[in-house]
């Protein structure tokens, strides 16, 4: 059986926390401290967020299910960006975030970061996004690059609080399909 897109349920809730402790880390800058992901990862990725994040009206994830195991997973939210930097970037209204696109490294190089995005970009759609926009840290080559190659082009920059230390994202948008 081959693996499949569908959007998480909330019985997903800990096996996402166990996939984005793994994905995470591989967005962080090399000089992020242990310390500052694990603290982001406990703050924002554990089991409880997930579902919390599976049960708000506003908050789509989707998942890609290999047989019950998750491979990889999106999470957008639907709503007004409340980063000031990120409003004065945007130029498409109403605009999705796409706030999490994670592939588990095993899986990397295979398509599956593409279907998912093609997915996401779906979604954004059916939830009446004119356009979907990004944060992504602006040393992370090859997640730009990917963002990039799926039609996203920056428009501004935006600070990301990891830990104890700021890193610097860019912003990214496109239309949806």
């Amino acid at each position: 059986m081959s693996p499949t897109i569908r959007k998480a349920t909330v019985d997903d809730a800990g096996r996402l926390a166990a996939l984005a402790a793994v994905t995470f880390p591989l967005a962080c800058p090399p000089s992020s401290s242990p310390e500052d992901i694990a603290t982001h990862v406990a703050n924002t990725l554990s089991e409880s967020h997930f579902q919390a994040y599976l049960t708000d009206p506003d908050v789509t994830v989707l998942v890609i299910d290999d047989d019950g195991s998750l491979r990889g997973y999106s999470l957008l939210v639907n709503g007004q960006a409340q980063d000031p930097d990120v409003v004065a970037a945007l130029t498409l209204a109403p605009s999705v975030e796409l706030s999490k696109c994670y592939v588990h490294p095993e899986h990397h190089g295979l398509g599956a970061a593409a279907e998912l995005m093609h997915a996401s970009l779906q979604a954004a759609a059916a939830a009446g996004g004119a356009g979907v926009w990004l944060g992504v840290n602006s040393q992370n080559a090859r997640a730009i690059r990917f963002y990039e190659k799926s039609g996203f082009r920056k428009v501004g920059s935006k600070s990301f609080r990891l830990g104890t230390t700021v890193e610097h994202d860019f912003v990214l948008e496109r239309a949806v399909p």
